[in-house]
């Protein structure tokens, strides 16, 4: 039986820069992100209406010691109503912060942890139908502790939320029976388990790897 489309090359497999011709129409400010509504031109000529937030983007850290344990943190997420477990995280909502020095100060500020060796693990679009959210998960190894950074002081969720480490053999049984749903961990997991798999962590990009989604739609907010 013959399926409708043809097959991607290899070298046509990425994501292409495309801008159709918008012009925004409303935005609602918030603290940190906005709720924008874009009226967008087709290239056939019509309008269409999209709606979505405005996200400064985040970085998420697969931290794995020795025995293959990942450092996780349970924390309230309130939209969701749930208390996640999580991969440490946090936004890049500090104007011109590298990313890589975002990631380790996170890793530091979370879990009291720093990392020799810092590779780029997966980039994706949280949700690239409602969010501008760009997510990179790096990986860190070679864990050593580490003090929060001077002047840190958890607050909000944060202030209650626990440092655990899991297997990670058990966090992807977590997965796949419906435990675990938050996107960083998820992402993350999967695709730490395909590389130890496919013996690809040394094919890894380095930690300060260009991250091309970073340029394609600055920081507005």
């Amino acid at each position: 039986m013959s399926l409708p489309g043809s097959e991607l090359r290899p070298d046509e497999l990425r994501d292409v820069r495309l801008a159709w011709p918008t012009r925004r129409v409303d935005e609602v400010r918030g603290r940190l992100m906005r709720f924008v509504t874009d009226e967008v031109t087709t290239p056939d000529g019509h309008t269409m209406v999209r709606e979505y937030l405005e996200h400064p983007g985040a970085v998420a850290i697969m931290a794995v010691d020795e025995d293959s344990r990942v450092a996780v943190v349970t924390q309230y997420r309130h939209p969701v109503g749930y208390n996640e477990v999580e991969a440490p995280a946090g936004l890049l909502d500090v104007a011109s912060e590298d990313p890589l020095a975002a990631a380790q100060r996170e890793l530091a500020e979370e879990v009291e942890l720093a990392a020799r060796d810092w590779r780029v693990l997966v980039d994706i679009f949280s949700s690239p139908g409602g969010s501008s959210e760009s997510l990179r998960i790096y990986l860190a190894r070679d864990l050593v502790q580490a003090p929060r950074p001077e002047g840190f002081v958890l607050g909000d969720e944060e202030a209650h939320m626990e440092v655990r480490w899991a297997a990670l053999e058990d966090v992807i049984d977590g997965i796949y029976a419906g435990h675990l749903q938050n996107p960083s961990l998820v992402t993350g997991a999967l695709s730490l388990a395909t590389a130890l798999r496919e013996e690809r962590l040394d094919q890894l990009r380095p930690g300060n790897a260009p991250w091309d989604a970073r340029t394609v739609r600055p920081n507005r907010t």
